[in-house]
């Protein structure tokens, strides 16, 4: 058996089979996972709102405020509980979300807030959410990687703040643009399986060689991310659109969220541990409210038939759905009808694998400008996604010697949103 054979068994011995890809989500009944007696993986979605979607047209609505802007506040699922009508899907859901009202980031800018919020800290270098969750989450033999991030191909200014760190390149997000998988993952008809093989053989020759007396780090970091891609080239079908239904892509939308969170529960079938789905366009310091129309129109039925799709199939018990964005947006309303950077009350939402459904934490004032009760900041939260996931956040990363908390020890998880 070839070491690429050896590798690729591994991988699928390891990681879901995609049966039945084609037949929709009544296809993801089927046992995706090879059979086995372990636990199913706990995984994360990340839906990012980049640009920082405005908490009063979302989570957090002041209608008849002075900074409430034009949008009614509409019933929920949950009694008393009452959301911008820009998310009627969103409402009808209340009962299976957690939302949490209170943060206060501190940061309102882009830069920073894309990184901080996904680091869970301000200052640099650290690991960012997916791959924390790439390198926690992972099982012996794990070969596919285990941080995928999709968006669609700009801007580009902050969208891809932050990256492994320390952790190094194994953990590295591998990126999507456009619903295109990464390149050169279909080896050229002209290089036959034996010289592939045989040229294989070659490069594992002299890697061993290149390791004697030599420090191994910097050459197994490269055979790493060799054997990921060799992987990847074996499954380049998880990546491969075409083989969802027509009926999936209707319900999902006609537009890049849809089409990008449709890849996503794809690669969450396949056994990505961590996906991160890029929303843009919510940096709004004009024409606001025209805006918010349009961006939650994408993302409030995308967001559900997910949520609905992960749920059928079983998924959502053992997945944690993030959405946030790198701030929230301000009570004033300029003179351009527009809502600018705001990081000191604004809200997040979660759902899914860990926390309760049902619970809306913390308060604003009544015209939103401070967080009245419940105060959490952007540590706190890296800390809930941890914990939700079955990680212990008080744990450290060990490398090369050196120890380092996973999250910021200054912060701890919101126990009431903890399932």
């Amino acid at each position: 058996m070839s070491r690429r054979t050896q590798l690729f068994d591994r991988a699928v011995s390891r990681r879901t089979v995609l049966a039945g890809a084609a037949l929709g989500c009544g296809a993801l009944a089927l046992p995706l996972r090879a059979a086995s007696a372990a636990a199913p993986r706990k995984q994360l979605l990340l839906l990012f709102l980049s640009g920082g979607a405005s908490q009063f047209e979302t989570w957090d609505p002041k209608p008849g405020t002075k900074t409430g802007g034009p949008f009614r506040a509409i019933s929920t699922s949950l009694p008393g509980v009452r959301i911008g009508e820009l998310l009627p899907h969103s409402a009808k859901n209340m009962h299976r979300l957690s939302v949490v009202r209170s943060v206060n980031s501190g940061i309102a800018d882009h830069f920073q807030g894309h990184y901080a919020m996904q680091a869970g800290r301000i200052v640099p270098g650290y690991p960012v959410l997916g791959s924390a969750a790439a390198k926690l989450l992972e099982r012996p033999g794990d070969i596919l990687p285990g941080y995928v991030s999709i968006r669609r191909d700009g801007p580009k200014a902050y969208t891809d703040v932050g990256s492994a760190g320390f952790l190094g390149a194994k953990y590295e997000g591998v990126r999507i643009l456009n619903n295109q998988p990464p390149e050169n993952l279909v080896r050229p008809a002209a290089v036959a399986p034996t010289l592939a093989d045989a040229v294989d053989r070659v490069r594992r020759s002299a890697n061993d060689r290149f390791r004697r007396g030599r420090e191994p780090a910097a050459i197994d970091a490269y055979g790493t991310t060799y054997d990921q891609a060799d992987a990847l080239m074996q499954r380049h079908e998880i990546f491969d659109l075409a083989k969802e239904s027509p009926a999936d892509h209707e319900r999902y939308g006609n537009h890049d969220f849809g089409r990008n969170c449709l890849l996503a529960r794809r690669l969450l079938q396949s056994g990505i541990s961590c996906v991160r789905v890029t929303h843009f366009d919510w940096d709004a310091h004009q024409d606001n409210f025209y805006w918010h129309q349009v961006r939650c129109g994408e993302f409030d039925r995308t967001f559900i038939t997910l949520l609905d799709d992960l749920e059928q199939c079983g998924m959502l018990k053992h997945t944690l759905v993030v959405v946030s964005g790198e701030m929230g947006r301000t009570p004033q309303i300029n003179h351009l009808g527009g809502r600018d950077h705001w990081g000191r009350a604004w809200s997040v939402a979660m759902a899914g694998c860990g926390v309760k459904p049902g619970i809306v934490y913390g308060s604003t004032n009544e015209t939103g400008t401070e967080v009245k009760d419940g105060l959490v900041k952007l540590g706190d939260l890296f800390h809930t996604y941890l914990t939700a996931l079955g990680i212990d956040s008080q744990t450290k990363y060990e490398i090369n010697g050196q120890s380092n908390p996973v999250a910021d020890p200054a912060a701890k998880p919101i126990a009431a949103v903890l399932a």
